[in-house]
């Protein structure tokens, strides 16, 4: 208990402390959101508000885990998809603001990078650390060994869709950062009743750098967590199912990502199929329900609502 105690609290300090320092040079910089032409009329009123601030919760988040996998090496596979996906975040981001523009890296280049990171990940926790196939299913007394293609094939997925869904996710103050901390915090809760060091260190890390940044992230918010943060905070909770042999697991405690991206899909096949016309005002769905008149900080306490309740559900089921 003292060691996730200490290292959240200093990450959550470090967090604070980043944010104070990196606020003022977002500001300086005109690092600005580029908001979206056709979305809600309320959010004009952000355009200009300092993006890229996850990268408040990777350095404060790094500092830590740089130095714990002195002594936990296992932690490198965590840290792989959290680094690499913020890494490609930044590039996304750095390419908007520079050109103004809401497309950064194209949608081809982007899942390549993801993909190049997600097999150094998978060759890392095979080859390297020969972790096993099996994966624990919800609600069955027994896990199931998955062929290596297949796992292959299934933790690439995970890796992929986790981060797209956090990151589409992210379109209210307060809203992805909060959903994944609470999802971090029922993994971590885990592996304390697994005594699983690593994912406790990870987690608790993570966790409270993301808190620190919520501060500054809820309504009205000072700063955004850009693709930076959102890809980041995806990979970092991916990579704890994956390590905790617990992919399957997101599909309960992610569940709000989970229909923020059929969200998006099922706009885009209806609006194909009926040639024009459109399933919700706007997607992804949280968009919809603030353009059906439900204000942006009640959609955003609904949905923190909801995924409490899957964490609290999942960690007995």
């Amino acid at each position: 208990m003292k060691l996730q105690m200490l290292v959240f609290l200093v990450s959550y300090v470090l967090g604070i402390l980043f944010s104070l320092i990196i606020l003022p040079y977002l500001k300086k910089l005109k690092i600005g959101q580029v908001v979206r032409d056709d979305g809600p009329k309320s959010h004009l009123k952000k355009a200009g508000t300092p993006t890229m601030g996850g990268i408040v919760i990777l350095i404060a988040s790094l500092i830590i885990l740089s130095i714990a996998a002195i002594k936990y090496p296992k932690l490198i596979m965590a840290i792989i998809p959290f680094l690499g996906f913020g890494i490609v975040g930044f590039i996304d981001d750095y390419k908007k603001l520079r050109y103004e523009n809401t497309e950064g890296l194209s949608p081809i280049k982007k899942i390549i990078f993801l993909f190049i990171i997600s097999s150094i990940f998978i060759l890392t926790y095979l080859l390297v650390f020969n972790y096993g196939t099996d994966t624990i299913i919800p609600f069955m007394a027994k896990d199931i060994i998955m062929p290596v293609g297949i796992f292959v094939v299934f933790t690439v997925f995970i890796l992929l869709g986790t981060s797209n869904a956090v990151n589409l996710t992210d379109g209210l103050d307060g809203l992805a950062t909060g959903i994944i901390t609470l999802i971090i915090g029922f993994f971590t809760a885990v592996a304390i009743k697994n005594n699983d060091t690593e994912m406790i260190l990870f987690g608790s890390t993570v966790m409270g750098a993301s808190l620190a940044f919520l501060i500054f992230n809820m309504y009205p918010a000072k700063m955004f967590l850009g693709d930076t943060g959102s890809l980041a905070l995806g990979g970092a909770i991916a990579a704890m199912a994956i390590l905790m042999k617990m992919p399957i697991y997101l599909a309960i405690v992610a569940l709000v990502p989970v229909i923020e991206t059929l969200s998006v899909a099922l706009q885009v096949i209806y609006f194909k199929v009926t040639k024009g016309k459109r399933l919700f005002k706007m997607a992804p769905i949280h968009h919809h329900l603030e353009l059906s008149g439900v204000k942006e900080t009640k959609v955003v306490s609904i949905f923190w609502f909801i995924t409490a309740v899957l964490c609290v559900f999942a960690y007995f089921v």
